[in-house]
């Protein structure tokens, strides 16, 4: 299993690692949901830790309907993130209509041709998340999608999440990254319903689950053994395959 924690800072990340994640997604200003962290801190980053990292290229907060500057602007980010080394991308943008914009997101791909991708919760406002999938399935570099299934948060959309997963193609990209709204306390129940075997930790893994707080190692490992339990049952006892 694959247990990704939202990092905002290299202390952050450093942290996360200690805790038990296996990546990290790199943010600034989580309250609006992540956009492009500070790229001159990417060597500083990238020291920290030894796990992945993922980087969000989101110029702003709000929809993911994005101008052609805006586009330009996160072209060149991309760009600057791949001459760094060592990261890879979160990124994602809609057209008006709700669909992907395959065209925007060509370009991004194409500003890193060498990187790994995921799609993040843009995702979660398609107008049609099965089609969406299907979409993003064309793109090999698109190894991830993160959602929550459609809805506020995973608990909520966990049935929906289970159908996705259902949908996907085991071991093959994009794989289903669930996330929004997890935490220690609500995970099990969740496990049970979907077998998600890639989860993304944001709150849950700070000081008193705050977004605005320090990251709390104790909180990361508490969900690993989790997840780990979780993989556990699901050998000895045969509840189930775990989904990708």
């Amino acid at each position: 299993m694959l247990l990704e924690v939202i990092a905002c800072t290299p202390e952050d990340a450093a942290a996360a690692e200690r805790g038990g994640a296996d990546r990290i997604e790199w943010i600034a200003d989580p309250q609006v949901g992540g956009v492009t962290p500070d790229l001159s801190l990417a060597a500083e980053m990238r020291r920290a830790v030894q796990v992945p990292i993922r980087v969000m290229v989101r110029p702003r907060g709000g929809g993911f309907v994005y101008a052609e500057d805006e586009l330009e602007l996160m072209r060149r980010d991309i760009r600057r993130i791949a001459a760094a080394g060592g990261l890879d991308v979160v990124t994602g943008a809609l057209t008006p209509e709700g669909t992907v914009d395959q065209s925007a997101l060509e370009g991004l791909l194409n500003a890193g041709p060498d990187l790994a991708f995921t799609f993040h919760r843009a995702f979660d406002e398609a107008e049609d998340l099965r089609r969406a999938l299907n979409v993003l399935s064309v793109y090999p570099q698109v190894t991830d999608i993160l959602t929550s299934g459609g809805a506020p948060n995973a608990p909520e959309g966990a049935q929906r999440l289970a159908e996705l997963l259902r949908g996907s193609k085991a071991g093959k990209p994009p794989e289903i990254l669930a996330g929004a709204g997890l935490t220690a306390e609500n995970l099990p129940s969740f496990l049970d319903v979907t077998s998600a075997a890639r989860i993304h930790i944001g709150s849950a893994a700070r000081f008193d689950g705050k977004a605005s707080a320090p990251i709390d190692p104790r909180r990361i490992r508490a969900i690993r053994m989790i997840l780990e339990r979780h993989v556990t049952d699901m050998r000895v006892y045969g509840k189930g395959e775990i989904s990708s």
